[in-house]
């Protein structure tokens, strides 16, 4: 086909996973040049993702190339439960999900991808979670032709990037006293923090897990976690982001011991704290795990780019200690005329689970989610 521009767009549907792996070159551009993407949209992520859970004959990515360069990506997996549906690459695990658009070729490329998904999911629907608000997909649904729905997904919360005492400043005065006097027995503790060369990223995940561990022990805790092949993932995925600077592992030592491993991904203006671990020590000591890795967070962030330090999903009661701002992700459904009725059915089980929440809310009886040591 070609566009507007004059220029030849070219689509293709990619089901090979050698050449998903051969792809890295492309799409670290095509990464660059998408202004909204995150860590979880790079082809080192997805691609290790698809690594430890991707399931034979599965792979669906959408390209999109104008003029021989690769202007759009759709990374997707066909699943048959509960029904027929195309869901990205990406999974649970991955706190953002999208697609990847060239910002200068945006205006062809999203009607490209929306155009190419309509055929490509002929009998199944498509399922985008985690749509974060500003998201290229956002331009792919307003691009489609057919039956949608948008649904609100999981809850990220958001502080500014600011100068710790400017953000213990923002606090209510007997709230920014506490952090204040959190702060002091940190220091008194004699905690501090480095932050790890990227050679030695893989031995700081292995920690880090192993702390994770023990944080959890005796105490509910994402299964996934815990299982290898998440650790192989880590490990795949985190070593080169954190050599382009994409990923910052922290290590936090008390008497020259490791007791914290966090790590935090970064893209832009955005930060985000995606996993970390804490030795039962420093429960000990009562330290407030939040605000440590906060300060160290802010202290290196504030001299950067990043204007904005996320939590990534979960509205845990003490993430609001800090007044963050409540983002909420998107659910968006797509449908062909033939496929509406998956999509009917995909609304009211969202729905059916949305009341389910509020009820064990209401009784007490919703599963908790205690905050760090």
């Amino acid at each position: 086909m070609t566009t507007g521009s004059g220029r030849a767009l070219s689509v293709e549907v990619c089901t090979d996973e050698q050449a998903f792996a051969d792809l890295a070159g492309e799409w670290a551009r095509l990464y660059r040049a998408c202004r909204s993407a995150t860590p979880f949209q790079t082809h080192s992520w997805l691609h290790s993702w698809w690594l430890s859970y991707g399931k034979p004959g599965a792979l669906r990515l959408v390209l999109v190339r104008a003029d021989g360069r690769l202007v759009a990506v759709a990374p997707l997996m066909r699943v048959r439960r509960p029904w027929p549906a195309l869901v990205p690459v990406g999974g649970a695990i991955s706190d953002f999900c999208d697609v990847l658009l060239d910002d200068t070729a945006a205006d062809e490329g999203a009607p490209a991808l929306a155009e190419a998904l309509a055929g490509l999911a002929r009998t199944a629907l498509i399922d985008f979670r985690e749509v974060r608000p500003g998201s290229s997909m956002e331009r792919v649904y307003r691009s489609w032709r057919g039956p949608r729905r948008s649904l609100s997904d999981s809850t990220c919360l958001e502080v500014p990037v600011l100068p710790m005492a400017e953000l213990v400043g923002r606090l209510p005065k007997p709230r920014g006293q506490r952090v204040r006097n959190k702060l002091r027995k940190l220091r008194k503790l004699g905690v501090r923090w480095r932050t790890v060369e990227h050679h030695e990223t893989e031995p700081a995940l292995r920690r880090m897990l192993e702390l994770h561990r023990l944080q959890w022990q005796g105490r509910k805790v994402t299964p996934e976690h815990l299982r290898p092949r998440f650790l192989d993932h880590l490990v795949r995925s985190v070593v080169p982001l954190a050599r382009s600077g994409e990923a910052v592992v922290k290590e936090f030592l008390l008497d020259d011991e490791v007791v914290t491993v966090d790590l935090t991904f970064r893209s832009g203006p955005w930060a985000g704290k995606y996993l970390y671990g804490v030795h039962p020590r420093l429960r000990e000591h009562k330290v407030d795990v939040l605000t440590m890795m906060l300060d160290a967070a802010v202290d290196d962030l504030v001299s950067d780019e990043p204007s904005v330090l996320s939590f990534l999903r979960g509205s845990e009661p003490y993430k609001y200690r800090w007044l963050p701002e409540t983002v909420v992700n998107q659910r968006l459904l797509l449908a062909r005329r033939r496929t509406a009725p998956l999509l009917a059915a995909a609304v009211c089980e969202a729905a059916a689970r949305e009341r389910c929440k509020r009820i064990l809310r209401r009784t007490g009886t919703a599963p908790g989610a205690p905050g760090p040591a």
